[in-house]
């Protein structure tokens, strides 16, 4: 039975493991002073995925209608210059991209509320490397946004 609940614990996680043991982690932006639910929470996963998705999808579309006219080997790397430029002056100016409006979602910068064109700019790079986005912490944000001290949250 002992090995039993050494294979569960290391199965479900060492989050589950440790709120075992009695370690209250709290709800996600409790740290950041956000609310637990509704506008000015954090945004899930999945509708910061499926926003991405649209952008994503937004943008292979300018790039293969407008720049590359079918070129189907250049599509890629205009799609990701056009995301990057999306990206940087959308959430430097009004705070989301048309993905992010489309789920209600904005990003805000942790101390003044307003993401400044810098930040934006350092998180749209970040995003477009792919990597620090897929590294989160416990409240579910990425790298990117650590980084650039901002904060995808519910509108």
């Amino acid at each position: 039975m002992d090995n039993r609940h050494a294979i569960g614990s290391w199965l479900s996680g060492p989050r589950a493991a440790a709120e075992e043991a009695g370690v209250d982690f709290g709800y996600r932006g409790e740290q950041l002073g956000l609310p637990e639910e509704g506008p000015g929470s954090i945004a899930r996963p999945g509708r910061r995925l499926a926003a991405i998705a649209v952008d994503w999808g937004l943008c292979l579309l300018i790039a293969y209608g407008l720049i590359t006219h079918g070129y189907d080997q250049a599509t890629s790397n205009w799609a990701l210059l056009v995301f990057f430029l999306l990206g940087a002056l959308t959430v430097g100016t009004v705070g989301f991209t048309p993905g992010k409006r489309l789920f209600g979602l904005r990003v805000v910068a942790l101390d003044t509320g307003r993401v400044s064109p810098t930040r934006a700019l350092l998180r749209t790079v970040l995003l477009c490397l792919a990597v620090p986005a897929l590294i989160w912490d416990r409240d579910g944000r990425g790298l990117h946004d650590r980084l650039a001290r901002t904060v995808e949250v519910r509108n």
